[in-house]
């Protein structure tokens, strides 16, 4: 007899590479070797009874795919898997993953202390479709320790941060975070998408929720949009309440897409990071850029908190050009090889302006206090040939 009919399936025994291949796929009868497709948006039963009792949840089965649907939980097991968590549910976006953990978790007069330093998205989110239903939120420096403290009130319950931040790479303590948090008797919830369970895992550091847009790194070749939620078994099943509830579901097609960017997600992410830490190095040496944005640099203020908290040091370089806005757009209109896109986490290396895409709607005062100035520039690093890249931006540079 093979071990494997005696020994439990145990992925959480499993080298990383391994887990991102094989956990969170249960076979059909069919004995496929990769994930099955279901497509089917509903699923029939066997009797009256066995309706009854799957719809009642006294019975594990599958009603309906707005909410149960055989691919979508192996990416949400594979997932949980490599994040370590008990759980996962997986959502139509990222913002969706956010809009149905705050709804799920937050009531009226909770509030929300989050970084400064969020995707554009997430604050209008919180200031301006939460503050409608009575949750307030505020905003402190992700790496100021002092203002998390301060920030802290009685009415506190989430604690929301991106770490490393888009796109300065602003890095949040998240260890010492999760203390400030705890004593709080707050959840702290860290968006994961920049570093995937590859380079960080948030909840070995003390968070209690990972958050994920599975449209950038999981994916990894911008085909999808998906999001997902990964903590424990009873903090998701209260998102997981929200999202059978009120509809924000990832589709099967994309959650198979999903799994398969999972399947080469620790090869993908430690070259991108590799290639990024050389590239940001090179442009330090170029005359034309006034600072460079990079953990992975000596210089970048949050350094070593990154070689102590993080595996690798991520694949998102921005840097400030002089000459402001106008040396920015002849920088982005003059390279060729890079897609000018605000999407990231791609095979193909993208560039964007920050201030006027993925932070545009932002005031201008939310945008300086964040550091978003507008001769920043973005750059998302792929899996093109080093050499190739210098020489792209080179002729970008050119022409400021």
């Amino acid at each position: 007899m093979k071990s494997s009919e005696t020994e439990p399936f145990n992925p959480s025994a499993w080298q990383e590479q391994t887990v991102a291949l094989r956990a969170g796929v249960e076979k059909t009868d069919q004995m496929e070797n990769s994930e099955a497709l279901f497509l089917n948006s509903s699923f029939s039963f066997e009797s009256a009874e066995h309706a009854a009792a799957t719809f009642a949840g006294d019975q594990p089965g599958n009603v309906y795919s707005r909410f149960t649907n055989p691919t979508v939980q192996a990416f949400e097991r594979r997932l949980a898997a490599m994040e370590s968590a008990e759980a996962c549910v997986a959502t139509a976006s990222g913002m969706a993953a956010i809009t149905a953990l705050c709804m799920g978790l937050l009531k009226q007069g909770d509030h929300i202390l989050a970084s400064k330093e969020l995707f554009g998205s997430v604050p209008s989110l919180f200031d301006k479709v939460f503050s409608k239903f009575g949750i307030e939120t505020s905003y402190v420096e992700v790496a100021n320790l002092e203002q998390w403290q301060a920030g802290i009130r009685p009415e506190t319950k989430m604690l929301f941060l991106e770490s490393p931040s888009n796109p300065l790479g602003v890095l949040g303590d998240i260890p010492e975070i999760s203390k400030i948090a705890k004593a709080a008797n707050a959840l702290l919830v860290v968006d994961n998408c920049f570093c995937t369970p590859i380079l960080q895992k948030p909840l070995e550091l003390g968070a209690d929720l990972v958050v994920h847009s599975a449209t950038k790194y999981l994916d990894g070749q911008g085909r999808c949009i998906g999001g997902a939620v990964c903590g424990s078994q009873d903090l998701i099943d209260e998102v997981f309440n929200i999202v059978r509830t009120c509809g924000p579901s990832m589709s099967p097609f994309n959650a198979w897409v999903f799994l398969k960017g999972l399947e080469t997600l620790p090869l993908r992410m430690p070259y991108i990071c590799n290639q990024a830490l050389e590239l940001a190095r090179w442009l330090e040496q170029q005359p034309q850029i006034e600072t460079v944005n990079f953990p992975g640099l000596e210089s970048h203020p949050h350094h070593q908190l990154a070689k102590k908290q993080q595996k690798y040091f991520g694949g998102v370089v921005s840097f400030e050009v002089k000459g402001g806005r106008e040396a920015a757009f002849r920088f982005i209109n003059n390279v060729q090889l890079m897609s000018l896109t605000a999407n990231l986490g791609d095979v193909r290396t993208t560039v964007t302006h920050p201030s006027t895409t993925t932070h545009g709607r932002l005031t201008e005062e939310a945008r300086q206090q964040a550091g978003i100035h507008q001769g920043l520039v973005r750059i998302a690093v792929g899996l093109e040939a080093l050499e190739d890249l210098q020489a792209d931006i080179a002729k970008g540079l050119s022409a400021v």
